[in-house]
C-alpha cells in the first residue's frame, strides 16, 4: 500500500498494490496490518456503508461531534469526487478542505480520520461508494454542514445543480453548525 500525502495532512490517500494479468485483477482493499504500517495509525472498523447514487448526486458534509468516526472511503463502480473538511475548531486547519478523486480505475481509498466532515459528489452516470467507520452512525448525533457554505468555499467542479437529500439543502452554514472542539 502506497500512502499520499494531501493538503491536510491527517487525511491521507491510499493506493493498493494492484496484481493483475490477463484474468483482470486483484488488490487487497482492507488489511490492518498494512493500513498500521502504511500509516501509523491502529484503526478498528465497526461498520461498513454502501450507497449507490447517480450523476450530480452529492451527499454531505456529514459528520458526528458526539461519537465521531473516521471513515475510510473507496468507489467500487464509477467516480466520485470525495471531500474532507476540517470541523476541529482548534486546529490549525479549521475550515481547510481537500478533494480527492475516487474512482474504480484508480482504485484508491480516502482516510478521513474523526474531526473531519465528509461529502461526495457522484462525477460518472452512477457510482458505488463504500466505506468504513470506526463508531457506528448514531442518528441523534448526526450532523452536517451546508456544502456551499461560502465560508468553505469547497470546489465541487459542479457543472450542473447538484441533486440534494432535504437533510443537506437545508443543512446550516458553518457559523451556526455544532462543530468540533
Amino acid at each position: 500500500m502506497k500512502v499520499l500525502p494531501t493538503a491536510l495532512p491527517e487525511v491521507l490517500v491510499l493506493e493498493p498494490q494492484i496484481h493483475a494479468d490477463n484474468r483482470g485483477h486483484f488488490f487487497e482493499s482492507w488489511s490492518a496490518r498494512a493500513f498500521a504500517n502504511a500509516t501509523g495509525r491502529d484503526v478498528e472498523f465497526v461498520q461498513d456503508n454502501q450507497s449507490c447514487s447517480r450523476r450530480n448526486v452529492l451527499r454531505g458534509i456529514h459528520y458526528q461531534v458526539v461519537r465521531p468516526q473516521g471513515k475510510l472511503a473507496r468507489v467500487v463502480a464509477g467516480t466520485v469526487l470525495d471531500v474532507a473538511v476540517d470541523l476541529r475548531r482548534s486546529s490549525p486547519t479549521f475550515r481547510r478542505w481537500v478533494s480527492v478523486e475516487l474512482s474504480s480505475e484508480n482504485n484508491r481509498q480516502v482516510w478521513i480520520p474523526p474531526g473531519f466532515g465528509h461529502g461526495y459528489l457522484v462525477r460518472s452516470e452512477a457510482a458505488t461508494f463504500l466505506y468504513k467507520t470506526t463508531e457506528y452512525w448514531s442518528a441523534e448525533h448526526d450532523h452536517c454542514v451546508r456544502w456551499d457554505d461560502p465560508d468553505l468555499g469547497i470546489d465541487w467542479r459542479l457543472t450542473c445543480d447538484p441533486i440534494l437529500a432535504a437533510k443537506d439543502r437545508d443543512a446550516p452554514r458553518l457559523a451556526d453548525a455544532a462543530l468540533f472542539p
